[in-house]
């Protein structure tokens, strides 16, 4: 049967708070895949794919073009989706020209687990939900028949409508939208034509589906649960970036063009060790999915000393002379003391804290500028220039199906520097990665509390990652790498990431951080 499906995605997504502020909420997160491919994917690929777009109009579309490059999908600008004029209706109205077909119609936050039935009858879509005041509803008959459409917390003993239907009498839905304008169409949408077309005597069938909405903060923590698979890798959720997995290939977004300008421009020089990427767009770029498995999820004592003598042929050294040499020993500063400070600060401004003297895990700790100001920052600045990753831990390492390693998510550059950076960051980023794994957060297998000026925390950590740090500590000291200094930014690199995260992650990093510079410095002074 020959149809089409309309998605409509240009609103902006209010009911998901700061969550849909920087992308489009069709491209919220499910199982690391924006949500609206979990519903382009339920359809066949010959099926055109008609999408409205407005808020983050231009980044959807550029999604769209990469992720689902294999498929027929159309995208309709509309020039007014919010404020006075605007609905859904009103969105609905302006793809009345490609849908001259039968069509199934799906909002950009409804997941179904069951097949989506064709469009060839009027059907609509309810599921078995307690709270039902919150979406329209129906009436359905014994033998499955819409018999009623009410608006919200209108009707009793119905069934909540999902927003999901087949039209099959297209040219009758049109009709009675289009006639409806003055009567509440454009603010009501869909259900307007549906309702009227019932009221003509038109049947519609009910049809009864495994329901998750994602249009709200709550149901799309729901919907997460439910669609999380134990094979998906442990990516952190970040404000600004994401990372999918859409179509065998890995699409990575930042909202910053010169973040993916300089990543692709990296993967240049790390040809052989990271993926080749494939397309480009201002605020993603994608590579072909590789086959294979995360360390995080196969670690083993052997196997990190086996990816240890491979990394170290990665970090090539460069020879810079006397000028190159003191540039970058000045970039090493700005990333290491300039960052955290400014990081620090980010994370005092963001959860409303101040600098205090507090009681770590039993220990009396003054305050964190004063255990900065005691940080030989020359020191720690003179590093060694190499080949760098730059954010070196255990989620970033893929043991593919060969036996080969392969280096994901790189960082874009260090301090502005793409050709080289310093080795220690990424024995830091590594050994950070070691004591605190992205499975320990995911998990929750860390604890946190906090009464005054005084602090408890511990961290659950897996015996084949004890075992691990001793081999690292090992292969650093045998390498002639300074193991106090990777120690030493490993504590600053919490304190660094401890504002990006969220509550209480973040302020177990930060407490983590600043109990182990404590106790480092000390060490330092004896």
């Amino acid at each position: 049967m020959f149809y089409k499906v309309l998605i409509p995605s240009a609103g902006l997504g209010t009911r998901l708070g700061s969550i849909g502020k920087n992308i489009n909420k069709a491209m919220v997160s499910v199982d690391n895949k924006p949500v609206i491919s979990h519903v382009i994917e339920k359809f066949p690929k010959d099926v055109e794919i008609i999408v409205t777009v407005g808020h983050k109009g231009d980044l959807l579309k550029d999604y769209l073009s990469i992720a689902h490059s294999d498929r027929k999908i159309t995208c309709v600008d509309i020039d007014n989706y919010y404020g006075h004029g605007s609905g859904l209706g009103y969105t609905i109205l302006q793809c009345e020209k490609h849908l001259q077909c039968p069509f199934v119609f799906t909002p950009n936050d409804t997941l179904v687990l069951e097949d989506i039935p064709l469009p060839d009858e009027n059907w609509m879509a309810y599921a078995e939900v307690e709270n039902t005041d919150q979406y329209r509803s129906i009436q359905v008959s014994p033998s499955s028949m819409v018999e009623k459409i009410y608006e919200k917390d209108e009707g009793r003993d119905v069934k909540p409508y999902i927003g999901l239907t087949g039209i099959n009498d297209y040219k009758s839905f049109w009709e009675r939208m289009k006639s409806g304008i003055t009567y509440g169409s454009i603010r009501i949408g869909e259900s307007y034509g549906l309702r009227s077309m019932l009221s003509t005597g038109i049947k519609i069938k009910a049809k009864n589906f495994t329901w998750y909405d994602t249009g709200t903060i709550s149901n799309l923590k729901k919907a997460r649960k439910a669609f999380a698979r134990k094979s998906s890798p442990n990516i952190l959720e970040k404000p600004n970036e994401a990372i999918w997995f859409v179509n065998n290939k890995v699409i990575k977004y930042s909202e910053d063009p010169e973040f993916i300008k300089d990543r692709q421009e990296r993967a240049k020089h790390l040809i052989g060790y990271v993926p080749k990427i494939i397309d480009v767009k201002d605020y993603m770029y994608t590579y072909k999915f590789v086959g294979g498995t995360t360390m995080s999820r196969v670690i083993t004592k052997p196997l990190f000393e086996k990816f240890l003598f491979w990394i170290d042929k990665f970090w090539e050294k460069m020879e810079l002379n006397s000028e190159e040499k003191k540039e970058f020993y000045v970039k090493c500063d700005e990333f290491y003391r300039d960052k955290t400070k400014a990081r620090v600060q980010q994370y005092f401004n963001r959860f409303n804290y101040k600098d205090s003297k507090e009681v770590i895990n039993d220990i009396s700790i003054p305050k964190l500028s004063k255990l900065l100001g005691k940080v030989d920052w020359k020191s720690l600045s003179m590093g060694e220039p190499t080949t760098f990753h730059g954010d070196l831990h255990f989620e970033n390492i893929l043991v593919a199906e060969n036996g080969d390693f392969c280096l994901l998510d790189w960082r874009q550059n260090f301090s502005g520097l793409k050709d080289y950076g310093d080795v220690y960051y990424d024995l830091a980023k590594l050994y950070h990665g070691i004591i605190v794994s992205h499975e320990i957060v995911n998990k929750n297998q860390f604890h946190i509390e906090q009464d005054g000026g005084v602090i408890k925390f511990d961290i659950l950590r897996n015996y084949k990652l004890v075992e691990c740090e001793k081999a690292f500590e090992d292969f650093i000291v045998q390498s002639g790498y300074d193991l106090y200094k990777v120690k030493l930014l490993t504590s600053l690199i919490f304190l660094n990431i401890a504002a990006l995260h969220h509550y209480p992650y973040s302020e177990f990093l930060f407490y983590l951080g600043k109990y182990q510079l404590h106790n480092l410095l000390q060490e330092g002074e004896q």
